[in-house]
């Protein structure tokens, strides 16, 4: 009979977090930032720095992805900022990314295995004993290593 009745107890609160939460993912985190300030149509990217991201920050720039990267500030204020790259019509040359290796998968490739991303329309980007590496660089140092993501 008491299941009938209305209850009267008090439900839980909700107990949401409110602070930013750290993502675990820094790589993923970075190239979707990117990503997404392109689509919005921003400028300027600044994240925190780490010499990871500014290494990727690099070969995406070597690339033609991003027109600068920048180190700003000192000690734990220190950013990476970023000035994206768009053509003559304002589209944003990053029209995608794929994250391939997560932090609960690991992929690694030998150099045999990098291929073409796109049909050579896209990069590759390894982490490799010889640094970040684009897919085509890797297989010319006929070095593998972990494929961190694509970009196209």
């Amino acid at each position: 009979m008491s299941n009938l009745l209305p209850r009267t107890s008090k439900r839980r609160a909700y107990t949401r977090y409110k602070e930013i939460i750290m993502v675990g993912d820094t790589v993923g985190d970075f190239i979707i930032q990117l990503k997404n300030a392109g689509m919005v149509g921003n400028k300027q990217v600044s994240l925190p720095y780490s010499k990871l991201k500014h290494s990727v920050a690099d070969k995406l720039v070597k690339e033609g992805y991003l027109v600068s990267a920048e180190i700003k500030g000192e000690g734990v204020a220190k950013k990476l900022v970023m000035d994206l790259q768009y053509d003559e019509g304002g589209a944003h040359h990053i029209r995608g990314v794929k994250r391939v290796s997560k932090p609960g998968r690991r992929v690694y490739v030998k150099a045999t295995d990098i291929y073409p991303v796109k049909f050579g329309k896209g990069k590759m980007i390894l982490s490799t004993p010889a640094g970040i590496l684009n897919g085509e660089d890797a297989r010319k140092a006929n070095v593998g290593g972990e494929q961190l993501f694509i970009i196209w």
